[in-house]
């Protein structure tokens, strides 16, 4: 069924209002052991997601539902589908909102798509060229790369298709004694647009140290309280928290406390962080004029100096704060760090550079993590002392954490996230088995 059918199958379905959201993916991947090609592919797939809403009790409350068909689908079955979903839709009832009208996208943030072969050997040279010994190597990798082609289609009259690069890259990195009686392998995945060689060569050198390091390491000591250094792209969780907090859904819902123009925490004595949405990041793989209702991105402060001013979220919950003009923010920046590399690495503190799983809740702000690998520093006259440690664990909660908190100034991307290159959470309980 044609797009322009399917908008009048759901014009007379009865539905209140409705979404189409039509996903069409190219991509090419490649899977490699050691650097050889093990099986290649070409992918082509197209999806559509349509959504119904329908206003209940004199518009007192929608309902919503929602379903993911194939277009190669009989137009039998896409029209019992639809009618399914708006009988559906009143076992999903919410307060009463309305979808946005249509809006232009200030300007676009779209470039010329480079081919998916150029996109694709750039990764495989990047790949065949970072830098491996006897007894640090690449296991494995696998490539995908994809241009994606999204258009969203509303019953308010939203009609916009933006077309973008999106690429993963997995590899597996092995470190064995020279000896070789003993062997790890570390994981990384990358998301980007297109490939990154610096990033990636970068990151690879890092996991075969690390990797390297791990083999010789000795059990963490309950340190009870120490300050932890974060130097990964684990402290993304703890940005996380930032922003889950300036959703208007965990505002409405009360399971984030913060209100505009209200600090979010009394007695700050470390750095304050400063949030925004940014529309467009170098190479990122949400880059986009519009979000996922069709809403346009735009640049926007969401939080200057601890104090939030602005918040971001769906339609709905917008709709309900009084938040009209929010959207669903693609790409994040966090600023607000005042120390130099140099400065933050003071005296003793844990570096913690590999974990089995570090997480931050988005909600009570509670942070745990199975340590695998860190750094201990401490200064032994005038001298850096580094100890290689593994095992234990991380605890402690960011509203104690962010009083203290300090930031470089140099900053690093991950993705969609550009953040602090550094970031120091003070009095993190750190337990052990070490003596």
């Amino acid at each position: 069924m044609k797009i322009e059918e399917l908008k009048k199958v759901l014009n007379e379905s009865g539905a209140d209002n409705w979404k189409i959201i039509e996903t069409v993916k190219h991509g090419w991947e490649f899977y490699y052991i050691k650097h050889e090609l093990d099986q290649n592919r070409v992918t082509d797939v197209k999806t559509i997601e349509i959504i119904v809403y329908k206003n209940y009790d004199n518009d007192q409350y929608t309902g919503l539902a929602a379903a993911t068909i194939s277009p190669s689908e009989t137009d039998e079955y896409i029209k019992k589908t639809v009618a399914d979903l708006v009988a559906q839709s009143e076992y999903v009832k919410d307060r009463y909102f309305d979808l946005k009208e249509p809006q232009k996208a200030e300007e676009t943030t779209s470039k010329e798509l480079s081919p998916l072969a150029d996109i694709s050997g750039e990764f495989i040279k990047t790949m065949d060229s970072v830098n491996e010994t006897e007894t640090e190597d690449i296991n494995s990798y696998e490539i995908f790369t994809s241009h994606i082609t999204k258009r969203i289609i509303t019953s308010k009259g939203i009609d916009v298709t933006q077309t973008y690069p999106s690429s993963m890259l997995e590899a597996v990195v092995n470190a064995r004694t020279k000896e070789k009686d003993h062997e790890i392998e570390l994981y990384r995945a990358f998301n980007l647009g297109t490939c990154d060689e610096k990033n990636i060569k970068d990151t690879l050198d890092k996991a075969m140290k690390y990797g390297k390091d791990r083999l010789c390491t000795t059990k963490t000591l309950a340190f009870g309280k120490i300050p932890c250094l974060f130097t990964t792209s684990d402290s993304k969780e703890i940005y996380r928290y930032f922003i889950s907090n300036l959703n208007t859904g965990n505002i409405y819902r009360k399971t984030s406390k913060w209100q505009k123009g209200t600090p979010i925490s009394k007695d700050i004595k470390g750095d304050k962080v400063t949030v925004k949405a940014v529309k467009y990041l170098e190479n990122s793989s949400t880059n986009f004029d519009y979000d996922a209702e069709g809403t346009p991105v735009r640049d926007l402060t969401l939080m200057e100096e601890d104090v939030p001013v602005s918040l971001w979220g769906s339609t709905k919950f917008g709709y309900y704060l009084d938040e009209k003009d929010t959207f669903m923010i693609t790409n994040s920046e966090f600023s607000g760090g005042t120390k130099t590399e140099e400065e933050i690495r003071k005296g003793k503190y844990l570096e913690i550079v590999e974990f089995s799983d570090f997480q931050v809740h988005p909600m009570t702000g509670d942070i745990f993590g199975e340590i695998r690998l860190a750094y201990l520093h401490e200064d032994v006259d005038g001298t850096d002392k580094v100890t290689a440690v593994s095992g234990g664990s991380v605890s402690g909660n960011m509203s104690d954490f962010i009083k203290n908190m300090l930031m470089t100034k140099e900053q690093v991307q991950y993705d969609n996230y550009k953040l602090p290159k550094i970031t120091r959470l003070e009095n993190v309980t750190v337990s052990g088995a070490g003596e």
